[in-house]
């Protein structure tokens, strides 16, 4: 049967026909937006794993530093300390001998025992703030020095002679025509020389670089196939 465009026919069959297409576009609009929200959730995800393996860099290499600061006091406090000449290592340019430090690295400041404890405790408090974003392999490396050295003078301030918090250092390593030092100090010096090395190069705990050019960022955001939709 032939039907006006004013019929009701054709009118009820246009009622279904955009229904049905309203109905296909919500339908495949759908499904992107969960493709997209599922994609910036594994993204999270995947940051949130790199993150954890960072901290777990950090923390192994600052119970290593700690641990092997720690035994080698023992050590030297056991066997050398009641020792009046010191131990030849190469020559005299390097011996071992037991110098207990009431000051900081390298035996300076020895008046000022109280403040470098609260120093290396204020240290230890910005790295671990420094971890929580933190996913960058040479600098998981670098915090890890840091806070094992920290830690390792820090145990002998707390624990050892005279009194809590003015405990003196035990130094044990003689440079000729330098100073007596310990593991945890060349640990501290090596981790300050990689931080320094990498803000140099423009590197960033977060695993991002300061510095670099706009165009070269924009260049590899558009490799990556992301940032640039």
């Amino acid at each position: 049967m032939i039907s006006t465009p004013d019929s009701h026919q054709t009118q009820d069959d246009a009622v279904p026909t955009s229904a049905t297409g309203a109905g296909d576009r919500v339908s495949s609009a759908a499904p992107e937006e969960r493709r997209g929200e599922g994609g910036a959730t594994a993204a999270d995800g995947a940051r949130a794993v790199v993150r954890r393996r960072r901290i777990s860099v950090l923390l192994v290499v600052a119970l290593l530093v700690y641990l092997i600061d720690l035994g080698s006091k023992l050590l030297v406090v056991a066997n050398l300390e009641d020792r009046t000449a010191p131990i030849r290592v190469i020559g005299d340019w390097m011996t071992l001998q037991v110098i207990r430090n009431g000051g900081a690295a390298f035996g300076m400041g020895e008046a000022l025992t109280v403040l470098f404890t609260a120093i290396a405790t204020g240290v230890i408090v910005v790295i671990w703030r420094i971890a929580r974003r933190l996913y960058s392999l040479p600098w998981a490396i670098a915090l890890g020095l840091l806070l094992g050295g920290a830690f390792g003078n820090l145990t002998d301030r707390l624990f050892r002679s005279p009194s809590v918090f003015r405990g003196h250092v035990v130094d044990f390593i003689s440079v000729q025509h330098f100073a007596v030092f310990n593991l945890a100090d060349s640990a501290i010096v090596c981790g300050g020389i990689l931080v320094v090395l990498l803000s140099f190069r423009g590197s960033n705990p977060d695993g991002t670089t300061h510095g670099a050019p706009t165009s070269e960022k924009s260049d590899g955001e558009g490799e990556d196939g992301e940032s640039k939709a």
